[in-house]
Formats: C-alpha cells, structure tokens, sequence
C-alpha cells in the first residue's frame, strides 16, 4: 500500500518534544494515571504512573495560563484532590480558557500488544475567572460556547492508547524507523485521524508530551476465535477523518481541497499463530460539491452545486486516496434513479477524468431487495480480481513483513453509513477467508460461513462497529443491521430501523445545528481569530421560541377543530363555522411552518457549509 510518509507528520514542526518515555518500555509512553489537585488560583495536574514520574503541569484559574512545574506537589493539600486519566487538551475561547479532561475509562482490548481505552465520561476544567470583566454581548457568547463544550463532553466513539498510536494502521506502523517508534505518539500520528488535533496544540508548545494522548473517534472492536482448536482474534478498527468533521446533513460531499464528509478508514487485522494480517477499506461522502438541507421534510431535497472547481475538487480528493493507498476501486452504492441517481451520474462523469481510479457502480437497493444478502456477491465478481491483486497486509509477530496490501476499496452510499457497513462487512469476509486459507486455518473451500458459530460472531461485530460508526454521524444506530447480523431482514430489526429513522428525523432537524458547531470549535474549523471578537451570526430566525409556539398552535387548532365538529353534529351552523375557522387557521400555521421549514430547523451558527 502506497502511503505518504512525512507529508504532515512533523506538526507543528516549531515545537519541541519533552516529558518522553522511560519505565516498563523503550517506547515513548503517555502518563495512565493522573491526580487533578484544585487550588483557588489555579489547577495542578500531576503525574501518578511511576513509569512517568515527577511530571506535572499547573493551569491558572484566572488567565489560563499553562506552566510546566518541577516543584514536588504530592505533598502539597489542596482543596479537592481527584485521579483522571488523560489531559484531551486545552482550548481557549473568548475570556477563558477550558482544559477536557478523561474522568473514567473502559479497556476494550489490546493494539499491537498494548492496551486500548474507550473514553466513558469527560470533564471541563473552566479557567474563566476573569468572565467577570467581559462586556454582556462577550458573556453571552462565552456562555453559547460553553455549551458547545458540554456536548463535547458526551461525544461517543472515543478511543487512545497509552503507547501505542492508533491512527497508524498495521502496515504504516510496521514501517515507523526505530527513532520514531521512539518519539512521542503524537509525533507518530496521522493527523488526519487525530480527533483531538486542534486541542493538543497547547499541551504541545509547553513539551508536555507525556500529557499530549493522542485520541480517534470511530470505533474499535475485536472477538476471540478458534480456528481448527487454535485461537485467534479479530480486531475491527475504524478511524473518522477530521478533516471535514461533521454531522450527517450538515457535512456532505466534499470541500474545495477535496476532504470528504464522514470519510473513515476501516482496518480488519486477524491474529493467528505468530501472524497478524490485516485488511484496509475506506469510506467516504461522493467527493463532490453538494448539499441537503433540512427542511422539516423527511428527505430534505438533495441539491449538487455548480462550482467551476468540481473537476479539481474530485482530482483532489483520488489524487490523495492513490498517494496514501495505491490503486483505488470507487464502488458506488447509491440508487441510479431519482435524486440519488442524479448525483450517481454527476459522480460518474467527474471520475471518468481520472484513469487511475476505477468507477463501479452497484444500485444496492436494486441488486439486494427485500433483504437478499447474497446478491453482494454480483458486486464482488465485478471486482474479484482487482481485489485479490491488491491482496492484504501480513507480517509475523516478530515484524518480518510477508505481504503487501497495494490498493484500496473506497465504499460509498449517500450517508456512507448502512448499505456501506453491510459491502464492507461482506468484502472484509471475503479477505478474511484468504487470509485463513493462507495460514492453512482453512482449506482452499472452506470459508467461515460454513462455521456457524464462528461466523455468527464475526457479523456480530461487524454489526456493533457499524452502530457505533453511525452514533458518531447520525446520533442513532445504524439501520439494516439486521442484514449484518443475520443475513436477512426481521421484523425486530424493521422495528428498530423505524425508530432509529425517526430519531434521525428528530436529530437531523432539532439537534445537529448545535452539534455541528461544537464539533467545529473543538476541530478548529471555527477560530475566534477568524472573525476578530469571535462574534458569530445566527442564521435566520432562532427556531427555540418560535417552533414550540408553532407546534402549540397546530396542536390546539387540530384539538379545537375535532371539539367543534363534535358538537356541530346535529345542531345549528355555529358550531360548524367554529370549526372552519379552527381547521383554516391550524392549515395556515402548517402551509407557514412547510414554507419556511429551513427556518425552524437547527442551524449551525459558526462556519458555512463548505
């Protein structure tokens, strides 16, 4: 696999590395334990990992000013003592400076012999003392971004490593020379999967490395195995890109430098007897200019933009997937009539330009009707050669590298969520069969379908990787899960995809405004400097006081309606002009609420769609 080393890797290449590595591994190491002691003027944070001792760092309460220390503080009392466990990193806003903080932990596995952590619950440290001395206007603009952090503070899909890099997939990280492997993790990392990356900045300009963890959201996943009375393990690794962050329709298709929504890097890695193997595929919105949105309707219209930078925009985007990955198969999941047929076709053309990219489209929805699994496998006969030639990466434990991965599939459906975990799931069967029948797990007509229990696990986890991708994006599980698990829609799983698109709807129109602008300043998409006093507009009219009176009207209107044509019946006209009246005005308000339906939804407030 063709992979750009070096391209980013040395940022912010003025900054130093101190703290370091040092105890039970050669490796640089980030501290695991942390004691926070709160002072009146300030917060200290102090290393307790005896295998990073005599580390600390002090944060002022009034001016957010950040100082490594040298003093001993273990015996130094303090108001309120409490043990965390990672520094995610420092932001600052208009008049304060806030530090999130890792307040408990759950370990979820191992990454190449090292322990993996999901992030469970976070905190805020304010160091805003002097909010006292803003303007009005500053306070409550100060207060709308403090909300934003609260949302931050229960993003789920969040996972990191003590001393391993998890942006780095198998094959890259069997590459890193003894004196990075050396180096502190952030400087081994692939910023583009850095989901703390804007944060760290601080933690970094002040050479607290052993503070400075690198964090991804995505999700990480893994089951232990036995293949013919030998164990085994399957880890499932996926990695969200950062550089266009964002939540379902307010992040779509691509921007000007060709960074694509929801793009995600997935890595299945088999360890078997001395060997690791691993399978790489990416996923990522249609890498074009366009947009859908919410309107109050169910499927808001979808809209592709006219922009003379198009061409450059899709040439981008491939141009980058063939330096990092190699040869790249663009299999198109959408459905070719319609909205999405139309945006299918434009995506068609624009990569027609490009002959180091091959175009496969597969109309999913047609292909696998009423539930029929199987049929993927007309997708996989198309690109089976193309496939197999690109092959997997595998090494023995020891890091003698024996294979290769030379190319890459890119998987994409409109959200790049449900029928894109079901393709990759199947696919990611077909490498893990050849990797068994290589190892000599299986012979060459075995597959693990033929092996119930084995094979009812592995769709298992595909399944729970493809929920937690979609929390990430959407804020519900994914939908047809079922086909995942299964093979087959049931009606349990029709019940909960019902639900889950209406918790979609509700999220889509009401919630992901605001969520989207947290996302953007914890990113560093929105920078106060960008707009001097870090003002930011409201776009049209704030739908907080209007729709509940909106939703109060029609309710009432539909209630009084039915009351006044229940006493009409039988009786005189006043009655029955009564519920005239009431049925006119409660289809007034809905004909206003549908015509100005992009006004009631929630919008973000800081950054444009671009």
């Amino acid at each position: 696999m063709a992979e750009v080393e070096g391209e980013e890797r040395s940022w912010p290449s003025s900054h130093g590395g101190g703290g370091g590595g040092g105890g039970r591994s050669s490796r640089a190491i980030c501290c695991r334990e942390l004691r926070l002691h709160e002072f009146p003027e300030r917060y200290v944070i102090l290393s307790a990992d005896p295998d990073t001792p005599d580390h600390a760092f002090s944060i002022g309460r009034l001016d957010g000013q950040v100082e490594p220390l040298v003093e001993n503080f273990s015996s130094v009392a303090s108001s309120k003592v409490s043990t965390i466990f990672g520094v995610v990193g420092i932001i600052r806003l208009l008049a304060g400076t806030y530090v999130l903080l890792i307040t408990s932990r759950k370990e979820v596995g191992s990454y190449l012999g090292f322990p993996v952590f999901n992030v469970t619950s976070m905190r805020v440290l304010l160091c805003n003392k002097a909010l006292k001395h803003s303007t009005s206007q500053e306070r409550k603009d100060e207060a709308y971004f403090m909300s934003l952090l609260k949302i931050i503070e229960s993003t789920p899909g969040l996972y990191y490593s003590y001393e391993a890099d998890l942006t780095l997939n198998l094959q890259r990280a069997s590459k890193l020379t003894q004196e990075r492997i050396h180096k502190s993790l952030w400087k081994q990392a692939d910023p583009r999967f850095l989901w703390n990356r804007n944060l760290m900045e601080e933690l970094i300009e002040n050479k607290l490395d052993v503070f400075t963890i690198p964090v991804i959201q995505g999700s990480f996943k893994s089951v232990q195995l036995t293949f013919k009375g030998s164990p085994a393990r399957v880890l499932l690794i996926s990695r969200r890109c950062n550089r266009r962050l964002g939540t379902r329709m307010w992040r779509r298709g691509a921007n000007l430098e060709g960074a694509a929504a929801n793009f995600i890097e997935t890595e299945q890695i088999l360890e078997f007897e001395g060997f690791r193997a691993s399978f790489l595929q990416i996923r990522g919105s249609i890498p074009l200019l366009w947009e859908q949105i919410v309107d109050l309707s169910y499927k808001p219209q979808l809209n592709i933009i006219n922009h003379d930078e198009t061409p450059k925009v899709v040439e981008r985007h491939f141009h980058d997937l063939v330096q990092r990955y190699g040869e790249t198969i663009a299999v198109d999941l959408t459905d070719k009539e319609g909205e999405e047929g139309q945006l299918s076709e434009a995506f068609s053309a624009a990569i027609q330009n490009l002959p180091y990219v091959r175009y496969v489209p597969f109309d999913f929805h047609h292909a696998c009707a009423k539930g029929n699994f199987d049929n993927l496998q007309l997708l996989y006969n198309q690109i089976k050669d193309q496939v197999e030639s690109q092959g997997y990466f595998l090494m023995k434990i020891d890091g003698q590298i024996l294979l290769e991965q030379k190319g890459v599939i890119r998987s994409n459906c409109i959200d790049c969520l449900d029928r894109t975990n079901v393709t990759q799931s199947y696919l990611a069967q077909k490498s893990l069969n050849l990797q068994l029948q290589q190892l000599g797990a299986f012979s060459a007509s075995e597959c693990i379908s033929t092996h119930t229990d084995i094979y009812e696990m592995f769709r298992i986890l595909w399944a729970e990787h493809g929920d937690e991708i979609s929390l990430g994006y959407t804020g519900t599980h994914a939908l047809k899960g079922d086909l995942v698990r299964y093979g087959r829609q049931t009606l349990g799983g029709m019940i909960k995809d019902g639900i889950s698109a209406l918790t979609r709807y509700y999220l889509n129109n009401f919630h992901d405004g605001i969520r989207q602008d947290a996302l953007d300043l914890i990113s560093g998409h929105y920078t106060l400097s960008r707009s001097g006093s870090g003002r930011f507009q409201v776009n049209g009219i704030d739908s907080l006081p209007y729709l509940p009176v909106a939703s109060a009207l029609i309710m009432g209107g539909l209630t009084m309606t039915s009351f006044t044509l229940h006493q009409a019946v039988g009786r005189s006209t006043n009655p029955l002009a009564s519920s005239v009246f009431w049925a006119s005005l409660t289809a007034g308000v809905m004909a206003l609420v549908k015509a100005n339906g992009k006004q009631f939804c929630s919008r973000p407030r800081l950054c444009g769609l671009m």
